[in-house]
């Protein structure tokens, strides 16, 4: 007989499947990876073709608004001036006003105080500068020792200098035109598209206040869910505050000011001491720049009117020290850091609506960059950095030791 051991009879048990990760089959823990990276893959090429269409769409807005700033421009300034009319607005509307009404009012009080502005700045502007022609030898001998002094350090340029000198300069004809003397008789005398969009500005600004109310009312219900209207009702009202606080507050600033440096320039004996106080309320609004041009033009009228240099270089360097207290001690103690803003951001606002919309891009670069910050801030900002680098999509592949090694294996990705 042949002898029949324990083994031959009970077959030796199956071999244990290799386990993967999160100790499941390895074929299995593979499949579960596969699935779960396609999803990824398909997301984050997704989100990249999105980044690449938003930077094409970043890229080419600032060209659309500088070809359409015959619609832009009067649309975004009328809505930054109803932004900032909003608080009266509803107080107006908290003493059971109607909608319509308190807009009209709002509309009117602002178009009032822009004429009376226009007639304290504009009218004493026009005559003082038309007097410019017969002024010039005036301030040629104000100049004249600091062109001495230049004049000496450069051979050529005292040649051409004393070549400018030595020519008589004949004053320039000048029309008997009348300045304007309100915003409708400015409006009036301009191209017919000023007054188009000045007309379509008043508008959008009345029916911007006029549906206000239940504009935002049909904003914040028709979310879906309570924490989004919550975070929409809260981002219109931080909006509508930073904006007012800010103009209304910095406006309040800048005629404070602007009477400080009028009631310099009347003891001074500068005439129209109230339009240069105008000037420097209105280009006080556009920060680091409006300054410099506001002393550039007070030096000219000082060089106008007055024989002595140090005398006629008095108005702007009152009007610079002013200017340096309530940028330093008064804007920083009243505004405090609610609306702090960087001034790098503040500079490419500058320069970037500047580029766009002239002059009036520059008066709203603030306002602006206000509204886009609270906008951003609430709803968050895109990761972009992170998007880019710290997910992989842009990958290096280093070499340590001569062995070619994935940075994503450093934290196990």
């Amino acid at each position: 007989m042949i002898p029949v051991s324990e083994d031959s009879i009970n077959p030796l048990p199956p071999a244990a499947p290799v386990l993967g990760a999160f100790g499941l089959p390895l074929a299995a823990s593979q499949d579960d990876e596969d699935d779960t990276r396609i999803p990824l893959r398909r997301d984050r090429l997704l989100a990249a073709l999105t980044l690449i269409a938003g930077l094409g769409l970043t890229l080419a807005t600032p060209f659309a608004l500088k070809a359409g700033a015959e619609f832009f421009l009067p649309t975004t300034t009328a809505l930054v001036i109803a932004i900032s009319l909003i608080p009266l607005l509803e107080w107006l509307e908290r003493r059971r006003v109607p909608s319509p009404l308190a807009a009209l009012f709002c509309v009117l009080l602002f178009l009032v105080v822009a004429n009376i502005a226009l007639a304290a700045i504009v009218v004493p502007a026009t005559e003082f500068f038309r007097l410019l022609p017969t002024r010039i030898d005036r301030i040629q001998s104000n100049l004249a020792p600091l062109l001495d002094l230049y004049s000496s350090l450069e051979k050529y340029v005292n040649k051409t200098l004393r070549q400018i000198a030595s020519t008589p300069i004949k004053p320039a004809p000048t029309a008997g035109v009348a300045p304007p003397s309100s915003i409708l008789e400015l409006a009036a005398t301009s191209a017919p598209a000023v007054i188009i969009q000045l007309f379509f500005g008043i508008l959008t600004a009345y029916f911007f206040l006029s549906g206000w109310t239940r504009m935002r009312k049909r904003t914040i219900t028709s979310r879906t869910s309570f924490g989004g209207a919550m975070a929409t009702a809260r981002v219109i009202q931080d909006v509508v505050d930073d904006v007012s606080s800010y103009l209304g507050t910095i406006t309040a600033i800048n005629i404070v000011l602007g009477l400080c440096i009028s009631g310099a320039l009347y003891a001074l004996g500068m005439p129209f001491p109230l339009m240069w106080g105008g000037i420097v309320v209105l280009l006080n609004y556009v920060p680091y720049f409006g300054p410099v041009v506001a002393a550039l033009l007070l030096a000219i009228g000082g060089l106008m009117t007055f024989s002595d240099i140090w005398v006629a270089l008095a108005p702007p360097a009152i009007m610079y020290g002013l200017h340096l207290v309530e940028a330093n001690v008064v804007t920083p103690l009243i505004v405090g850091h609610r609306l702090t803003i960087n001034p790098i951001m503040i500079l490419i606002s500058i320069s970037f609506w500047g580029w766009v919309w002239g002059t009036t891009g520059a008066l709203l670069a603030v306002p602006l960059l206000i509204i886009i910050q609270t906008v951003i801030g609430a709803a968050g900002k895109p990761d972009i950095a992170g998007f880019l680098f710290e997910h992989g999509t842009l990958t290096q592949q280093r070499k340590r030791r001569g062995v070619e090694i994935d940075p994503r294996a450093d934290t196990g990705g």
